[in-house]
C-alpha cells in the first residue's frame, strides 16, 4: 500500500478532512525526549482501513487539526501501548482520542502476555514479522531514509489487523465490556497523571515522613520550574537521590546542603539559595498542609500471604486466558489482604472492583475466609493449583 507524505499545513488540512470519514485510525508516534523539558514529537505515522500516511511535524507548522479530528467522533482510534499518544492529543487540545483502543491492553485480556510489544503482537495475532532495525534513529534529522520510512510505517500498518482480531476473540469470551471498562480506567491514570500529584513520582519517597514529603514537593516544584526554563528533562536539573538526601535532612542551611554528596556540581552550587529557598518553604508549612503518607502494608504476614496469593492468581489467570501482568502486580494482592482484613482505606483496591472482583477478588476473599483451599494437582502443567471447597 502505497502513502502519503503531510509536510505542510495545507496538506494537513487536506488530511485530515479526508480523515473524518474513516471507521479506524491507527496511529503512532516517534519523538526523541533525552535531552528536552517534554518529548520532542519527530514523526505521526497513520492507518486507516485503505491508506498509510506520515505526518512531519517538522514541516507541518501547527499541528492542531490533527490532534482536533484524533478527537472528532465518529471513529476508532487504534493504538500500541499509547501512552505518548494519549498524552500528545490530551496536551494540544485537552481530549481524549475518539474511541481509544490500546492493542496492548486488548491482547492481555485474551491472555496474550502483557505488556508484549508490537513485534511480539504482530507474530502472535498476525504470523508477520515486523523489522525492528530502527528503533535507535534520531528522527529530528531530515530527509528520512527508506529504511526510517519503512520501519515507521510497518509501526503503524498492522493495528487495524490486529485490532479486528482481538476484538473478535474478546466477544467470543464475552470480555469487550472488560475492555471498555480498562480503556476508561487507563485514560483516567493518564490524564490524572498530568494535572495531580506528580511530584509522587520522585523515587525513594515512600519511607519518608510528612514533613520531609512536604519539602520533597517544594523541591519538585522548583526542579520542575527550572527544567521547564532551560528546557531539559527534571533530572537533569536535580537527581531524585538528591531531593530525597535534602528532604530527609529537613535543613535548608546552605552547609548542610552542599554537604550532600552530589550537590558539587558547578551549576548546583549556583543554586543553593534557591534549593535552600525551596526547603524553607516545606520547613514552614503548617502540619494540617502536609502532604499524606502513602499507606504501607509490608508487615510479614502480609508479605507471606502476598507472594503466597500472588502464586494463585498467576494460576487463576492462566486458567480463564488472561495475562497475569493486567490483572495485578504483588502490590495490588498485598492491598486486597489489607482491605479484606481491615488494615486498608476505605476505598475498593484494584483486585476488589470490576471484572477483576469477579475474576480474582472473590476468589482470594475465598481463601482468606477458609471457604476455599488450595492444592498442587500436577505440578509439571502449566496450570498446577487446583481450587476446591475446604475441608473436601
Amino acid at each position: 500500500m502505497q502513502h502519503t507524505n503531510v509536510t505542510t499545513d495545507q496538506e494537513l488540512r487536506d488530511f485530515c478532512r479526508e480523515l473524518s470519514g474513516a471507521r479506524l485510525i491507527a496511529l503512532d508516534t516517534e519523538f526523541v525526549a533525552e535531552q528536552t523539558y517534554r518529548p520532542v514529537l519527530c514523526l505521526i505515522q497513520v492507518a486507516t482501513e485503505d491508506r498509510l500516511a506520515l505526518i512531519d511535524p517538522i514541516g507541518v507548522g501547527d499541528l492542531t487539526p490533527f490532534w482536533d479530528a484524533l478527537a472528532a467522533p465518529g471513529h476508532e482510534t487504534i493504538v500500541h501501548a499509547g501512552r505518548n499518544e494519549l498524552e500528545f492529543c490530551l496536551r494540544a487540545n485537552g481530549r481524549r482520542p475518539a474511541e481509544l483502543l490500546d492493542v496492548q491492553i486488548a491482547a492481555g485480556l485474551t491472555g496474550i502476555e502483557y505488556p508484549a510489544g508490537y513485534g511480539t503482537l504482530v507474530y502472535k495475532v498476525l504470523g508477520a514479522s515486523p523489522k525492528n532495525a530502527e528503533t535507535r534513529t534520531d528522527w529530528r534529522c531530515r530527509p528520512l531514509s527508506d529504511r526510517q520510512i519503512q520501519y515507521a510505517l510497518d509501526d503503524v500498518r498492522y493495528l487495524p489487523s490486529i485490532r479486528d482480531r482481538l476484538r473478535a476473540r474478546l466477544e467470543e469470551l464475552g470480555r469487550t465490556a472488560w475492555l471498555a471498562e480498562e480503556m476508561s480506567a487507563w485514560q483516567d491514570e493518564v490524564e490524572n497523571s498530568l494535572s495531580h500529584d506528580r511530584w509522587r513520582r520522585v523515587s525513594g519517597n515512600s519511607g519518608l515522613d510528612r514533613r520531609s514529603l512536604a519539602i520533597v514537593r517544594e523541591l519538585w516544584r522548583w526542579r520542575d520550574s527550572e527544567a521547564q526554563r532551560r528546557d531539559c528533562p527534571p533530572r537533569r536539573v536535580l537527581r531524585d537521590d538528591l531531593i530525597i538526601e535534602l528532604a530527609r535532612r529537613q535543613s535548608s542551611d546552605i552547609k548542610r546542603i552542599q554537604a550532600v554528596r552530589g550537590m558539587e556540581r558547578g551549576d548546583l552550587k549556583r543554586q543553593l539559595p534557591n534549593l535552600a529557598a525551596s526547603i524553607e518553604r516545606g520547613l514552614k508549612l503548617a502540619e494540617k498542609e502536609w502532604p499524606a503518607m502513602a499507606r504501607r502494608e509490608n508487615t510479614p504476614r502480609l508479605s507471606v500471604l502476598g507472594q503466597f496469593l500472588f502464586s494463585a492468581l498467576g494460576s487463576i489467570c492462566r486458567q480463564r486466558e488472561l495475562a497475569p501482568g493486567l490483572v495485578g502486580t504483588p502490590t495490588d494482592v498485598r492491598e486486597l489482604i489489607a482491605y479484606r482484613t481491615e488494615q486498608g482505606g476505605k476505598e475498593p483496591p484494584l483486585l476488589a472492583r470490576g471484572w477483576r472482583a469477579e475474576i480474582v477478588g472473590q476468589v482470594f476473599d475465598d481463601l482468606l475466609t477458609g471457604k476455599l483451599s488450595i492444592r498442587i494437582a500436577d505440578p509439571v502443567s502449566e496450570c498446577p493449583l487446583v481450587f476446591e471447597p475446604a475441608g473436601r
